[in-house]
């Protein structure tokens, strides 16, 4: 294992930091870790103020400048590759193995997805980003023009964007639709999550049963919106959480002993992406097969088949 660069987490002093000393600002807003850890991070000179090496007492002030220089880390063990799905000059869409993150956060730097493609295509970036253990789809931009149409196209919903998942339960109907709208809740651990939520934004869902067994589905889940965790909080909020999410549950809430929204043990697939190419102006519709646990039963005897 080796040590990555190290990061500095850049913010500026906002209304709710303005005279509270940087030790407990730091301890109140970032309980990953404790107000001792803090402690020892400042007194080794890894915190600065408004370009000032920073004292646990230094107050904070609106317009301040806040960094923490973050020395290399071990990051955790990931997969580190990826399948290309397409690549031309001005897009390249790639299969992301769950585990992987999307974008640096946390305790991820250069085990990311963003990372990896970086080294073959330096200038390429995200469009959008796929939960940790999520599988499948991202598109990534290679220039700022691709980038700015299909920005555009995203926030005008016309990239149309279909999932697959293993979810509890059997629903009543084969094809159904949720709008529950996801807003941040409380979470015990690192303060907020996004959820289901009266006062969160709107969302669309439109879920269709593709198999079932006596005690789990099968589906395939089209949305509108991209709301974070939009899948597993809807599915949740329809009764049927995915099978082994540690974070939702039926309603859409949160857990009475939640876990982290990074952790695994549910199988979420970004299966297709349709939208029109930036540079043709040509329809094109992107796949990324599913893994053999979100395949149907005759999906499984046709790969099966087509392997001997």
């Amino acid at each position: 294992m080796t040590l990555n660069r190290g990061w500095s987490y850049r913010e500026q002093v906002g209304a709710r930091a303005v005279g509270q000393t940087v030790l407990d600002y730091l301890a109140a807003t970032r309980s990953h870790s404790s107000a001792e850890e803090w402690t020892e991070r400042i007194a080794r000179g890894e915190v600065e103020v408004a370009g000032v090496v920073a004292q646990p007492a230094t107050v904070l002030r609106a317009g301040h400048s806040l960094v923490w220089h973050r020395p290399p880390w071990d990051e955790p063990d990931v997969p580190l590759r990826f399948e290309l799905v397409h690549e031309d000059e001005a897009i390249l869409a790639v299969d992301k193995p769950s585990g992987l993150p999307t974008m640096p956060a946390g305790g991820f730097l250069e085990h990311t997805l963003m990372s990896l493609v970086r080294q073959r295509y330096p200038h390429a970036s995200p469009l959008h980003r796929l939960g940790r253990c999520t599988s499948g789809l991202v598109l990534f931009a290679r220039t700022h023009d691709a980038a700015s149409h299909l920005l555009k196209a995203w926030r005008d919903h016309e990239v149309k964007k279909a999932y697959r998942a293993l979810a509890n339960g059997s629903p009543t109907a084969d094809v159904f639709a949720v709008d529950a709208a996801i807003g941040p809740v409380p979470h015990p651990v690192i303060g907020e999550v996004q959820a289901a939520s009266t006062t969160g934004k709107a969302s669309h869902s439109v879920v269709t049963v593709l198999e079932r067994t006596a005690t789990q589905v099968l589906v395939s889940v089209e949305i509108a919106t991209g709301r974070p965790h939009q899948i597993r909080i809807h599915l949740a909020c329809a009764g049927h959480p995915l099978v082994g999410d540690p974070l939702y549950a039926v309603g859409g809430g949160i857990q009475t002993h939640p876990g982290l929204p990074g952790d695994g043990g549910y199988r979420l697939h970004s299966e297709r992406l349709a939208f029109v190419h930036p540079l043709t102006n040509m329809p094109m519709t992107l796949t990324a097969r599913p893994p053999a646990g979100l395949m149907t039963r005759q999906e499984l005897a046709a790969t099966s088949g087509a392997a001997r």
